[in-house]
């Protein structure tokens, strides 16, 4: 009835103000704004409160996103190298890096080795204060070394014909201190870049195959490095002493030292499969995954 009302009133105000076209025109008009504005009865108002709302499993999103390239570095001695691949294909860096290609959310790799022979953490350490290095270390996603098997044998040659335990020991503190100063100089020009590091194994279980002193020391060594990939929280250690373990399984290259190509191919699955263990994703943040 208010409507109406309305109505009534408006057309008494204008009835002398507009010709009688222009007046039932307006008139038309009112009665459509008046009569669409009207309010719906309470009960005619959904409840959207009380409705069932079809309920939304999470998604997992499997892999990442988007591909993008994948940075590696490779630093250390010898076993980064590659040296004793018959192959010739850069040890366990060039084939690991060649099963990056592969990775989840990786369309290329761009590998760096700046691993040398003979390498001790001294000398790692100074060559991290080189620009060139710190600039490959700046644009690395992920980085793979090896340190601390020629700190070992520098005693070792040293004390050939009268080798006791202690040295070793000894030296062990200088090279977790020295270990430490390496990783915190990669971290002062790369705080994201994932540091996958391996274990040290001894070489001279084939010619002993029984336990030794040396083995134990070795463990002590690489519990070092393991504490270290624990405090630094965005690396991954990998265990590659048993491997190493005797030739029984002709993993030697014929220096007795290094690994052949059949010794790289085991350090590559190894690494692998320990390196899923670490959760690349997350590690990466969600960019890359084995």
């Amino acid at each position: 009835m208010e409507y109406w009302s309305i109505i009534t009133l408006l057309i008494l105000h204008i009835q002398g103000r507009f010709n009688m076209r222009k007046f039932f025109v307006l008139l038309f008009f009112l009665v459509t704004v008046l009569v669409g504005c009207r309010q719906l009865p309470v009960g005619d108002v959904p409840n959207f409160t009380e409705k069932d709302l079809p309920s939304i499993d999470p998604i997992e999103i499997k892999g990442t996103l988007f591909n993008k390239t994948l940075k590696v570095v490779g630093l250390g001695d010898s076993l980064t190298e590659g040296v004793g691949d018959e192959r010739q294909i850069s040890g366990y860096f060039g084939r690991l890096t060649a099963e990056m290609e592969n990775w989840a959310g990786v369309s290329d790799v761009q590998a760096v080795n700046a691993a040398k022979k003979g390498r001790r953490s001294d000398q790692l350490l100074n060559q991290l204060d080189h620009q060139a290095i710190q600039e490959e270390l700046k644009r690395s996603d992920i980085i793979l070394m090896t340190i601390g098997g020629n700190d070992v044998m520098k005693i070792i040659k040293r004390d050939l014909f009268k080798l006791r335990t202690e040295p070793f020991y000894d030296e062990l503190k200088g090279y977790e201190e020295r270990l430490e100063q390496i990783f915190t100089k990669i971290r002062s020009v790369n705080e994201e870049a994932v540091i996958i590091i391996g274990s040290l194994y001894n070489p001279f279980t084939v010619v002993a195959d029984e336990e030794t002193e040396l083995d134990h020391i070795i463990e002590s060594w690489n519990e070092v490095i393991e504490q270290q990939v624990v405090a630094d929280g965005q690396s991954c250690y990998i265990q590659v002493q048993d491997l190493f373990h005797s030739n029984d399984n002709l993993v030697y290259h014929t220096d007795f030292f290094h690994p052949n190509a059949k010794g790289y191919e085991q350090m590559t699955n190894r690494y692998i499969e320990m390196i899923n263990e670490c959760n690349l994703k997350k590690l990466t943040n969600g960019n890359f995954d084995v």
